[in-house]
């Protein structure tokens, strides 16, 4: 007799054997899938090759897609020769994407947002790929709020793929290795590429370093509007949304839209010769979300018009291999036995107060080659 009063008989699924079955009460998927399923759990995983992986990716194969972003996004040093072959070979067929981050205050809704536009997209026929960038936990480093659970339907699309990451604790509120995953998405035909961040403030900069559009989204009422300004999130936006403009929230948000509008008129742009619109919409109605996209399309033909777009790309790939000469420099310092060490003892006088951080990093950077 179980706790909820009812018996072994009744409690128990029919696939699931009186007393278990041998091996049962170690299955944490007991009394939750059927046979067929539990098999195919505890069933060795096919490990693909490199030549498969990027022929998946290239068809768009999604699974694929997933494994190659595994290897790409892993900081493993056995998988580091695998993602550098994938991250070549689908340098020789690079594919195009309008790449489009999107932030805002926490509670702004960002990914019944993105769910909203992600459907409105592939309803026009766009292959669109989610990058949601959760963050960590400080325990197991994994994702805290797993994002493609919030995208319910749109994680039904055979035209859009989502790709929950945990930013590791990376600032900008994006992943290090987010640059990697936008490549293989791109190679793999996406053509809309949507990025949520973690967070709002100064580290947003390392967002607008590597999208072509910065959405920000707003809410009406938050109590946040001045201080925001001091964050500087505005002067790197290119489009504002104030979001749930629906309800009893409607009035507010237009009189919130309008605050911003004149609020703007007091920045400069992050686009030079482009007045950032402020809009309003409802992503649970999805009222305003064809409007956002609208303009979306518009800052687009703008910066491609003046030669904009294609010069931000090579400053974001410049960014990009600075950004991975400095992790491999440090990951290659850090690494060396004598240097590792070093950095512990180091460690252990900071802590105990008998060493100033200042000086514990000369004394470490001495081992430094000359």
């Amino acid at each position: 007799m179980y706790a909820n009063g009812m018996s072994d008989t009744e409690q128990r699924p029919p696939w699931v054997p009186e007393g278990g079955g041998e091996g049962f009460a170690t299955t944490v998927m007991a009394g939750i899938a059927p046979p067929e399923r539990i098999a195919r759990a505890g069933a060795p995983r096919h490990a693909p090759g490199v030549d498969e992986l990027v022929a998946g990716i290239f068809s768009g194969e999604r699974s694929l897609v997933a494994r190659a972003i595994t290897l790409v996004e892993s900081n493993a040093q056995a998988h580091r020769p695998l993602a550098r072959e994938i991250l070549c070979r689908i340098g020789e067929r690079p594919g195009f994407a309008h790449r489009v981050g999107i932030s805002g205050v926490p509670g702004a809704g960002k990914s019944t947002f993105i769910e909203a536009m992600g459907n409105h997209l592939c309803d026009a026929g766009r292959r669109v790929a989610v990058l949601a960038v959760d963050p960590s936990s400080s325990l197991t480093h994994g994702s805290i709020l797993g994002d493609k659970t919030r995208m319910e339907t749109l994680s039904r699309r055979e035209d859009c793929f989502i790709r929950p990451s945990p930013s590791g604790g990376a600032l900008g509120g994006v992943t290090r290795k987010t640059r990697e995953t936008i490549a293989v998405c791109e190679a793999a035909g996406f053509d809309v590429v949507l990025i949520e961040t973690v967070g709002v403030g100064q580290s947003e900069i390392a967002v607008r370093a590597m999208v072509d559009c910065f959405l920000l989204l707003l809410i009406a009422g938050a109590g946040d509007e001045l201080q925001g300004m001091k964050k500087g999130i505005f002067e790197i936006a290119d489009i504002l949304l104030v979001n749930k403009a629906d309800g009893e929230n409607r009035i507010r948000a237009e009189a919130t839209r309008l605050e911003f509008e004149r609020v703007m008129q007091y920045l400069s742009p992050a686009t030079e010769g482009w007045k950032p619109p402020v809009l309003a919409a409802s992503s649970l109605a999805r009222t305003g979300i064809p409007e956002t996209w609208r303009a979306v399309e518009k800052y687009f033909a703008h910066v491609e018009a003046d030669g904009r777009f294609d010069l931000r790309r090579r400053e974001q790939a410049i960014a990009w291999w600075q950004s991975l000469v400095e992790q491999e420099l440090r990951a290659r310092f850090l690494s060396d036995p004598k240097v590792a060490g070093l950095s512990a003892r180091l460690e252990r006088e900071i802590l105990a107060g008998r060493l100033a951080p200042s000086l514990a990093a000369e004394e470490l950077l001495q081992e430094v080659p000359a």
